[in-house]
């Protein structure tokens, strides 16, 4: 089964279950995809995460029912997983710019974001860097918290912050950001600002060990400023929107996903230097 046709399938999925709980597990089982795989292909791929986008679609068809039937505002709370008027209303609003009672008086317009369709388009034609190479179990060591898949994007840039800004960037290099998800089933992972592990030093207070097993990994280079270029992005998005669902060869082996990080100091501008190197690296597995 092609991506495509998999995220079709997951589209269609949550759409027909869209008034019912749905979980990432059962989502990607309905796909055939690995939770993992699912939900960071679907981020990359729409832009919004998958809760977002179930949110997005229950307050569209939340309204609509809302100024076409007379159904009680507590009814459609509740029909689409609110469990009070007082969580519905707030999100409502947030969304639709109105109170659901503003909108039942035609005081204000309600807003719509339609259903996602997969459409056939023209894509590749650009080079990627890559080597695929074996690397044996190493060690880094660094400071661990766990993220939801659904608000890592916004809480790892401050996870960041808070390290540089609390000074333990001067006991460790931040050569490495890893999210691990070992079971790859789950909605959230562990992530990691990391460098390779000294047995011969003391673990500083706050700070963890963790063994990175052997795997055969998929290693992209990227060239370009950390910060506002979205280069690293971009190797992202087609990494799991392209290079691993059209691969005939390779599939993803683990929940590992590493991001490595060159010594600013080898740059002019630091991370914000046009040549700055990084790369990702993806542990695969022959198909």
């Amino acid at each position: 089964m092609e991506w495509s046709e998999r995220i079709s399938k997951a589209i269609n999925y949550m759409e027909s279950h869209i008034t019912e709980e749905l979980t990432i597990a059962d989502i990607a089982e309905h796909a055939v995809i690995s939770p993992y795989y699912f939900q960071k292909g679907f981020s990359m791929l729409c832009g919004f995460t998958v809760g977002e986008y179930i949110k997005k679609r229950r307050l569209t068809l939340a309204g609509s029912e809302l100024v076409s039937t007379d159904k009680k505002i507590i009814d459609i709370a509740l029909e689409y997983g609110y469990d009070s008027p007082d969580s519905f209303s707030k999100a409502f609003l947030r969304f639709h710019g109105a109170t659901p009672t503003a909108i039942r008086k035609g005081e204000a317009m309600i807003k719509s974001f339609a259903p996602l369709k997969i459409k056939l388009i023209l894509t590749g034609g650009y080079t990627m860097d890559y080597k695929i190479v074996k690397k044996a179990p190493f060690t880094v060591i660094g400071v661990s918290a766990v993220f939801k898949y659904e608000t890592a994007d916004h809480e790892i840039p401050q996870f960041w912050l808070e390290f540089n800004r609390s000074g333990k960037n001067a006991l460790i290099d931040s050569m490495y950001g890893i999210s691990i998800d070992k079971d790859m089933s789950g909605s959230e992972f562990e992530y990691l600002i990391a460098d390779h592990y000294n047995p011969l030093k003391e673990i500083p207070a706050g700070f963890v060990t963790h063994c990175i097993p052997e795997y055969t990994w998929a290693v992209f280079s990227c060239k370009g400023a950390l910060i506002n270029t979205g280069a690293l992005h971009d190797i992202h998005k087609k990494i799991f929107t392209e290079w691993l669902p059209q691969n005939k060869d390779y599939e993803i082996a683990a929940g590992y996903h590493i991001e490595m990080y060159s010594n600013p100091a080898d740059y002019l501008n630091g991370i914000e230097d046009e040549n700055y190197y990084s790369e990702i690296w993806i542990p695969v597995r022959k198909k």
